[in-house]
This record gives C-alpha cells, sequence and structure tokens, in this order.
C-alpha cells in the first residue's frame, strides 16, 4: 500500500495498524495526518510506547496520557481512580483520535488497561471509548518487555502471563478495535538491492547460506570500524564505556552545556527520559556527535553525524562539520509535552550526543550512513533485525559477530504478519473501488462527526516528501 492511499483510509475515521518495514514511511504517514487533523481542527492524543518515540513525534508516552503510570493490571477500582482524575478526565474526554506509536513495544496488558480507562472517562462501550484508534508500528522490531515473575493466577482470557511476551495485538483492546491494516510497501531508506533482500531473508525466517556468508563479509575488529560509523551495541554498560572513554582521551578543554527545563516536574521527567540528548552535554573539538532533533530549516535531522570542528567565539555554541559536509552551528531546541494544544512542559538543550556509541534500542527508527555493529551479546528476537536495518547499504555496515538469536524473529510475529498482509491487500481494494468523490465525502463526514472544520488548505501529498527520507527516517 502507497502513503497516500493509507492517509485516505486515516481520513475516513477507521481504526488503522500503519505498519510496514523500516523506511517505508510510518511517521512521515503519521506526521502528515497529525497535521491534517490540526488543520481541520480535530484534537489528536498523540502518543508512543516509550519516551524516546514520543519525542520523535513531539507527544508523550501512552502510560502518561491515559494516567495509568507503572500500573499494567488495573483493578475497577484503579479505573475509576483514574478516571476520576481531572487531568486525564479532560485530555481524554477532549480527544478524537488517539494515535500510539512504536506499538509493538507495549504489551497486550497494557493496552486493555488503556481501552478500559478510555471507555469509562468516554462513558462508551466502544473500543477506546470511541476513539478513532491509529496503532503505528513494526512488530519484528523490539517486543514489548514483560516484567517476570507474573502472577500465575492473572490472565487476560487470550494471554498466559507466564510467558515472557505478549504482543498488543494479542489482547481483547486489539480485537474489539478491528483496526484496518496499511502495510505500506514503498522503500526510502536501503539504497541496496542485496542489502534490502538480507533484510526480508531476517524478516522472513529464512535466512540461508548465501545471506550469511554475504555478512561475513562485513565482520571485522573494532579497530578497523570506519570514522564515520556509529557503533551499536545491545547493553547500555558497553555505549556509555566507549563514549566516556572517547571523549576523556581527546585532547583540549571540554564545554558543557546544561539543559533547561520548565513545567509539571513528571512530564519533565518523562521528556527527560525520552530525549537523546543528554541533561549535561559534555563536548571538545573533534568529537563525534549526532544530531538527536530535526531542523525546521533542513540543516539537519534526527540521526545527522557529525564532528565537532569548533566552538562560537561569542555564544560559545558548538559547530559542527556533517558527514555530507556541511557545517552547522547547534543552537539549543525544544522538546514539549502538549494538551489540547497547549505545551504543559519543555525541555531545551543542544540538540546533540556523543555518537562514538548508542544501543540498539535507541537506535530505532533512526537510518544511518554507516554503523558498526555488536550483536555477540543479542538477548531478544528482532534486536540483531532494528540494528542491521539501520543502516542504508551494505557497504555501510561493519559486523563485530553476532550470536544465534540476533538474526532470530518471533515465530508469532511471523506467522501473524502474513495475515496483515493479505488484511492490508483486501483494504487496498475495498478504497481502490471508490471513486475520488466518494472518498471526500467519507473525509467530510468524519471531520464534522468529530466536531472539527473542513480545511481549505492544499491536500499535502503523502509522496511530495519522499526526499525527506534521503538520510532518516523514524519508525
Amino acid at each position: 500500500m502507497t502513503q497516500a492511499q493509507a492517509l485516505d483510509i486515516l481520513k475516513t475515521g477507521a481504526n488503522v495498524f500503519l505498519t510496514g518495514e523500516p523506511g517505508s514511511g510510518k511517521t512521515h504517514v503519521t506526521r502528515t495526518f497529525v497535521n491534517y487533523l490540526k488543520r481541520s481542527k480535530i484534537d489528536v492524543a498523540v502518543t508512543a510506547s516509550t519516551g524516546i518515540a514520543a519525542t520523535h513525534l513531539g507527544g508523550r508516552t501512552i502510560h502518561s496520557w491515559s494516567g495509568i503510570g507503572i500500573k499494567r493490571h488495573l483493578t475497577d477500582r484503579d479505573v475509576d481512580s483514574i478516571a476520576s482524575t481531572e487531568w486525564v478526565s479532560t485530555r481524554i474526554a477532549g480527544a478524537r483520535v488517539l494515535i500510539i506509536d512504536e506499538v509493538s513495544m507495549l504489551d497486550a496488558v497494557t493496552l486493555d488497561a488503556v481501552d478500559r480507562v478510555c471507555k469509562e472517562v468516554k462513558r462508551s462501550a466502544e473500543p477506546f471509548g470511541g476513539l478513532q484508534t491509529v496503532f503505528v508500528g513494526d512488530f519484528f522490531q523490539l517486543p514489548p518487555v514483560v516484567p517476570r515473575p507474573q502472577p500465575k493466577h492473572i490472565q487476560t482470557g487470550w494471554l498466559d502471563e507466564s510467558s515472557t511476551t505478549s504482543f498488543a495485538f494479542n489482547g481483547h483492546a486489539w480485537a474489539g478495535a478491528q483496526p484496518l491494516t496499511c502495510y505500506l510497501s514503498e522503500q526510502h531508506r536501503q539504497q541496496d538491492d542485496g542489502f534490502a533482500r538480507i533484510l526480508s531473508a531476517i524478516r522472513n525466517d529464512c535466512v540461508s547460506a548465501d545471506e550469511i556468508e554475504v555478512l561475513q563479509t562485513r565482520v571485522c575488529h573494532e579497530s578497523a570500524s570506519p570514522e564515520d560509523a556509529l557503533k551499536l551495541y545491545s547493553h547500555n554498560a558497553d555505549v556509555d564505556r566507549i563514549n566516556a572513554k572517547a571523549l576523556q582521551s581527546m585532547a583540549g578543554t571540554a564545554h558543557a552545556f546544561s539543559m533547561t527545563s520548565s513545567g509539571k516536574r513528571s512530564l519533565v521527567t518523562a521528556l527527560k527520559r525520552g530525549c537523546l540528548s543528554p541533561e549535561t552535554l559534555e563536548l571538545k573539538v573533534g568529537a563525534k556527535v549526532m544530531f538527536t532533533k530535526n531542523d525546521p530549516k533542513g540543516a539537519f535531522v534526527n540521526g545527522t553525524l557529525g564532528v565537532i570542528v569548533t566552538f562560537d567565539k561569542d555564544s560559545g555554541l558548538p559547530k559542527i562539520k556533517t558527514i555530507s559536509g556541511r557545517r552547522v552551528t547547534a543552537e539549543p531546541m525544544e522538546w514539549t509535552v502538549e494538551d489540547h494544544g497547549r505545551v504543559t512542559a519543555r525541555i531545551g538543550q543542544i540538540p546533540l550526543r556523543l555518537a562514538w556509541a548508542m544501543t540498539v534500542h535507541k537506535s530505532q527508527g533512526m537510518s544511518l550512513d554507516a554503523a558498526m555493529v555488536d550483536l555477540r551479546q543479542a538477548f531478544v528476537e528482532g534486536q540483531g533485525y532494528v540494528a542491521l536495518s539501520r543502516v542504508r547499504t551494505l557497504v555501510g555496515l561493519r559486523l563485530l559477530g553476532w550470536n544465534d538469536v540476533a538474526l532470530k524473529v518471533h515465530p508469532d510475529v511471523l506467522a501473524t504478519d502474513e495475515q496483515f498482509r493479505e488484511q492490508s491487500l483486501s483494504a487496498e481494494e475495498t478504497f481502490g473501488n471508490l471513486d475520488q468523490e466518494e472518498l471526500i465525502k467519507m473525509h467530510t463526514a468524519f471531520v464534522k462527526a468529530s466536531g472539527g472544520t473542513i480545511s481549505d488548505a492544499p491536500k499535502q501529498d503523502a509522496e511530495s516528501h519522499v526526499q525527506s527520507y534521503s538520510v532518516e527516517v523514524v519508525q
């Protein structure tokens, strides 16, 4: 399915599961839809399963938005208490559309809890209280982390809570929402057909000796890693060790930049936790850095790599030479949380982080020109797929090695993906048989039913911005 077809379906108000391989443009479609809703004066709640993913879309975690916090199993009393909280009830009551990004990392029990709270606040038995619900993500990527041990007597009815993985699509809330699947088929990240075939082989759990042989050609020693290659590890300890050691080994004076913040403490804490830039950022001339936010003017995007070349004499701000050769002065930027169009919390920092190394988890959603990947300690299905699919070409990939888990995909995801593809083809055929006039009527009906206004702004073509994915596409 193309991005334009998916947008046409989203604008009808149908519940949707927006999915596709890394680089297919899920975040671009989501942002375009959010902008459309805002132009139409429709209140949209933009959320994600993690703080990192939430910052990519300028939203908040689904846990914070719904008021469930760290709770997973809600009693009736819990639901009543959460729904009675003024800020939760006001937020949910005013929303017309709920977007949940990186749904692959949200387990079914938590999603069911969100569903219960929405129904209670909205006083409606409809799925999620009648909100148009849009799930965004790719289940081949990092799975949900389910706390263990689980009480053996607690079950959702469909899920054995003693299991380590309970995907969102297995829960009551997902089944009740009956989302139409929009499986994006375009590719705007990998520019290497051979590499794309390897990733497809991993995704389809059919890696052959031929693919292994090709990957073996990319194995090298850590010392042989290219200068511009970001190092990806499965564990934080390796990342922190390498970044700290690299900065400390450099000559010169360190320049420190402190994060600013304002707003509700809990929201500020969530923003800090999700922001890839640290609270105290220390930089030196020659330090490898990565931009952590998109520049509205297009000078850099989240994931652009570079090197500190100097610090401005007047402002003290760092000047970076990107790997493309462009020189950019990094000025402070903001990450915010909005509620009904009002900023309720914000943090400010230079949009950089040290970039000799980072975890595979934090790399999810990025696109890189070059990376050195260590999968020798991979510990969960999908971790290798996420790491490898960050890189745009096989030439840009260096491998320190991998273990038996690294190239595996979860069998439940593999089986369900076939269903998702079939559902997407069915939706594509159904909506493809509608003429443009019928679609416009459906779009107009949804806007009116949501209390919005018909925007006279020109329709945004989802495919007209493909070039913006040449460096980075956030999932």
